[in-house]
């Protein structure tokens, strides 16, 4: 949810440009936050009563926009997973203040000194966030989990909860979890592996100071409970894909794998690091043996991040099967309502076709609109990313004008020579000739500079 994480706020006056460069916006206009306090009183009325079901939530101990709520049971050999996902659109009617700021944002922007939500407060932290504090509207997926990992929707229904606990990923024990929690991570995960997936969830990074006013970026990987809970999301999610493209309809997220040329660069960015990556191994099975708690490899699965061609999103299309190949499976977008707009939609139509309902008029017009609003709030997104990315690299290297560092050369193009440090997780470019890729390099920092969010590289 965001690039770089900076607790002791030592990149404010950066961060605070890269605000204003971006236009992330500032609260919200006085319309939609009173449509929105309106909407926060409206009572469930078309739910039913699942307050009897042990929910929790499982998330950042600091995060109170709480879009998920699980229980789990057995079914005999199959593991049933109830999702409940916040009932957005009981809140936001189309064509209501709420709605049309929505649409003007398309998903929340996170940045390391805070975020610029989807929705006002009083839902998206409040009525519609699924608190522990009370009965929440939302609507509960029920998905079948085969001992093979295979996953089908059982049914969709509106429902009224209420969360038993709420988890934090860094303090919840296994007696904290439903039974059955693990098991059926590790089944996702399993057919994750036979199908040749190959999601990659880089450790986040942190700035921290080191005296003298230098900083460093640290690694943190994630911790065993945020990849456990990354799966219940990933079954609900290609269970919602196949269920919509099934009966016809749908918004699905959709993604190529680097092509050869991103991966060539990547070999040689795995030798800048010091990686063993066999000739005969393909990506995916090498990511599945990195172990983000190795600085080198974790920098290595960052570059695989930055490497992809970017993910968007496809309305359905007779005779075409969406395919997103980091999870090398049909994909949707429905358990993230509060912070995705294209979700709310996915949710609705999916509640319709589970019960024998018409899609409505107004989710379909929204499925045809939404592959474009949602390609600019996510390359918004992504700018933001890399200025906050750019910003941080160029507070670590201030201090260390001059210095020389090695580096390997990934690949050519009329720009100049892209390089990989050997020692940081720092992509970046030379100006230089006669130099091809693989090649070994010592390169001299000739610029570092933070407010312009920049350095520079020069042969040594």
């Amino acid at each position: 949810m965001k690039a770089i994480a900076d607790p002791a706020q030592l990149l404010g006056p950066g961060l605070a440009a890269i605000r204003a460069e971006f236009q992330v916006p500032v609260g919200f206009p006085p319309d939609v936050l009173a449509a929105a306090e309106a909407a926060a009183r409206r009572a469930p009325t078309a739910h039913r009563d699942r307050t009897d079901m042990a929910f929790v939530t499982l998330d950042p101990a600091t995060s109170t926009d709480l879009d998920q709520a699980f229980a789990i049971e057995a079914a005999g050999g199959d593991l049933l997973l109830h999702y409940a996902i916040a009932d957005v659109a009981w809140f936001v009617t189309d064509g209501d203040p709420v709605d049309g700021e929505a649409w003007a944002r398309g998903e929340t922007l996170y940045l390391p000194d805070g975020k610029a939500g989807l929705y006002p407060p009083v839902l998206a932290e409040g009525a519609a966030s699924l608190l522990p504090d009370g009965p929440r509207p939302a609507v509960v997926f029920t998905t079948r989990v085969a001992s093979d990992g295979a996953v089908r929707i059982e049914g969709v229904e509106r429902a009224l909860i209420r969360s038993r606990a709420k988890l934090a990923y860094d303090r919840a024990t296994p007696g904290d979890l439903p039974a059955g929690f693990a098991d059926l991570s590790r089944r996702i995960h399993d057919a994750e592996m036979r199908r040749g997936a190959a999601r990659v969830d880089p450790p986040d990074q942190e700035v921290v100071a080191q005296g003298d006013g230098r900083f460093a970026l640290t690694f943190r990987p994630m911790l065993e409970t945020e990849t456990q809970n990354a799966a219940l999301s990933l079954a609900t999610n290609m269970a919602v894909a196949d269920l919509l493209q099934a009966h016809g309809t749908g918004l699905f997220r959709v993604m190529e794998g680097p092509d050869d040329g991103a991966v060539a660069r990547l070999r040689q960015s795995a030798r800048a690091l010091g990686l063993a990556w066999p000739a005969e191994a393909t990506l995916a099975a090498f990511e599945a043996s990195l172990d983000p708690s190795d600085p080198a490899q974790a920098a290595f699965m960052l570059a695989i991040r930055r490497a992809g061609n970017g993910a968007g999103y496809a309305a359905y299309r007779a005779g075409v099967v969406p395919w997103h190949a980091a999870v090398a499976a049909t994909y949707a977008h429905a358990t993230a309502p509060l912070r995705r707009l294209a979700d709310r939609y996915v949710v609705q139509a999916a509640l319709a076709v589970a019960n024998g309902q018409a899609v409505p008029d107004a989710v379909t017009a929204a499925f045809a609109r939404l592959p474009a609003v949602m390609a600019k709030a996510d390359a918004r997104a992504g700018r933001i990313d890399r200025a906050v990315v750019d910003l941080a690299e160029a507070a670590m290297l201030e201090r260390r004008v001059g210095e020389t560092f090695a580096a390997v050369a990934t690949d050519l193009d009329e720009k100049g020579v892209r390089l990989q440090l050997c020692d940081l997780p720092v992509l970046a470019r030379v100006d230089a000739s006669g130099v091809a890729a693989g090649d070994r390099l010592s390169v001299r920092l000739e610029t570092a500079d933070p407010v312009a969010r920049r350095i520079g590289f020069a042969l040594a």
